[in-house]
């Protein structure tokens, strides 16, 4: 019975001689029995100490006999929004429903609600008196304390006191968990549980806060629609981001109304071995059988799963820290991996799998290229609070090696069965150029793409990219120049798909039209261009709310003022100028260019562009 799937109703519960179950987890993802998927990997975890879980994926939100069928549970219920923040699943960058879910049956949309956890506790609270919720995933994590909701416009409260739970867990979540279960079932209440790192509690009175927390400016201080309040707001976020690491942050504390929210230190990351063997419980890496019939749209299944069945997940966290991105937030800058013998033994297994083609489609995490800690310090020290491992300048102390990454990637290519193994998930450019062994540089180029290379140079203006944390343009043309070098080395003929990012707080129609001339020169005009999406707990929103970058205090003790894209048109120009080949965004180029007045360019960049990949 070891790769059953995990109960999702009563007749599963009893199936596995369980009579009350210990927690319900309730989430706004379809079920999918895979590591990737929190509900999946976290379930295993508690199922493997002995702790009885029932899943309720996606449930009717407007019933509240959708969160009643495995009855109260023991010890609490388990709530998360899902894989994404549930704003973010149902709506654009520019604020349009969505027309797809990827982690619905079917991807069909409108099966979470908005603010998916406020609604899912509200409704658990209608269905169980003081019954004990404990929230987390990206919706609680992100939104652990006072923060800008860009759908609102507003700043919002810590999400614990909106939801009305009784304890968050913000960052991955394995060790906080098992721990909080542990205390839950040896009797402890949940409004007494304190000290877990890796969670945020409240209480009423202050004097149950550790003496050596940092208090963050108050709630209703950063939510003031001032200047004053927008300096706060950013003195508070720098708090934050100086306080992620397990190693050298401090616990915080947030006075809201008459309660204060407090956040306990940051978890530890998982050890190799750990890490090893959370991923090697038996999952089926299937979705449920409940959703191999048609959904509404005549769909089966849960579309998500097709980009990471077939993927192995080798690494956590990120250095490169890019603004615009709230990895630092939720996984931390240090580097967590998996060890390589327990990734060849899950791509042992997958090529088992009747589905399986030869293929697999990813070795990496949030980047791929980094499998070690940034520098020798962190391990003893943590990351450096005021200083960037990466960017436009990056530290001398950063240590480049690929060679463990290597050896990785030609155990994998030696499985039999394993035709090719590619790498789809980000490659940090820069990090590569800095190393002088280029061997992993040729061994990708030769066994690890499939005709083109995705990356993220983001913007070609240097004082855009610095705000972005981003290396510098010449970088970029570098590396843009090494890969063909390469490819002709090595005898291929494959191409570079660079994404950019319109709108990014820095970035006017003066800098949008740079871009536009640079592609114009290149020959090359993206398909898709990504509008910057101010989510909870990154960088570039907070820069985006405030107008101010909290990572570069000046000499007055001010923050450095920056020019942020306001309103839905600004950022159609924007992104028009960086399509500008389009015949429908003509009349925008047009009138983008008449405001900053460079209607020489008009000529230039309407005129027929050479359509060509960049090799």
């Amino acid at each position: 019975m070891q790769n059953d799937f995990l109960p999702v109703s009563i007749e599963d519960l009893k199936a596995r001689g369980v009579n009350e179950v210990d927690f319900v987890f309730v989430s706004g993802d379809g079920y999918v029995d895979h590591p990737s998927f929190a509900t999946a990997l976290l379930g295993r975890l508690l199922e493997s100490r002995g702790f009885s879980v029932g899943l309720i994926c996606q449930p009717d939100w407007k019933n509240v006999e959708s969160f009643k069928i495995f009855g109260r549970p023991k010890l609490g219920f388990l709530v998360s929004a899902g894989a994404m923040d549930s704003m973010v699943s149902n709506y654009t960058a520019n604020n349009k429903p969505r027309s797809q879910d990827v982690y619905a049956h079917g991807g069909v949309s409108g099966k979470r609600p908005d603010r998916a956890l406020i609604t899912y506790c509200t409704k658990i609270r209608e269905a169980y008196k003081g019954v004990a919720i404990l929230v987390g995933g990206i919706e609680a994590s992100l939104r652990r304390m006072s923060h800008y909701d860009y759908w609102s416009n507003t700043v919002r409260r810590p999400i614990l006191l909106d939801c009305k739970a009784d304890l968050l867990m913000y960052g991955m979540g394995e060790r906080s968990i098992l721990e909080i279960a542990q205390k839950l079932r040896d009797g402890v209440g949940v409004r007494e549980i304190r000290g877990v790192r890796g969670t945020v509690w409240f209480t009423s009175k202050k004097d149950e806060i550790p003496s050596d927390a940092i208090f963050l400016p108050s709630h209703a201080d950063v939510a003031a629609q001032t200047d004053e309040g927008k300096r706060l707001f950013a003195e508070s976020y720098l708090l934050q981001e100086q306080n992620t690491d397990a190693i050298n942050s401090k616990i915080l504390a947030e006075a809201v109304e008459s309660r204060f929210v407090v956040q306990e230190l940051p978890a530890f990351p998982l050890s190799t071995q750990e890490f090893d063997s959370v991923y090697e419980l038996p999952f089926t890496r299937k979705w449920h059988s409940m959703y191999d019939v048609p959904a509404e749209n005549g769909k089966t299944g849960i579309p998500a799963l097709s980009e990471v069945k077939f993927s192995l997940t080798s690494s956590r966290g990120c250095f490169g820290a890019c603004s615009f991105c709230a990895i630092t937030f939720h996984q931390g800058r240090r580097i967590q991996s998996r060890s390589a013998e327990s990734l060849v033994r899950e791509a042992e297994k997958m090529t088992h799998d009747a589905d399986f083609k030869g293929y697999i489609h990813d070795v990496g995490g949030p980047t791929a290229n980094f499998r070690q800690d940034a520098c020798a310090f962190q391990k003893e020290r943590g990351a450096c609070k005021d200083r960037d491992c990466l960017g436009t300048s990056p530290c001398k102390a950063v240590r480049v090696c690929h060679q463990e990454y290597v050896e990785l990637l030609r155990k994998l290519r030696k499985i039999p069965g394993v035709k090719k193994v590619f790498i789809r998930s980000g490659i940090r450019f820069d990090y590569l150029m800095m190393d002088s062994d280029k061997t992993f540089f040729h061994e990708l180029v030769k066994h690890h793409i499939s005709g083109q290379l995705k990356v993220a140079p983001e913007h070609v203006c240097d004082k855009v990219l610095r705000l972005m944390r981003k290396s510098t343009h010449a970088v970029y043309e570098s590396f843009a120049k090494e890969y063909e070098k390469i490819n002709r080395e090595e005898g291929k003929n494959q191409f570079l798909v660079p994404y950019y990012i319109a709108s990014h707080p820095g970035a006017s129609l003066v800098e949008a039209a740079e871009v536009a001339l640079y592609l114009k020169k290149t020959g090359f005009v993206p398909d898709q261009v990504q509008d910057f999406y101010p989510t909870p707990g990154s960088l570039s929103t907070c820069m985006y709310y405030t107008g101010l970058n909290p990572r570069n205090r000046l000499e007055d003790g001010t923050f450095e003022r920056v020019y942020v894209a306001r309103g839905a048109h600004e950022r159609k120009l924007q992104r028009a100028l960086l399509q500008f080949n389009r015949a429908e965004n003509a009349p925008f180029v047009r009138e983008a260019l008449q405001k900053i007045g460079r209607q020489d360019l008009e000529s230039v960049l309407l005129g027929k562009t050479r359509r060509k990949n960049r090799r």
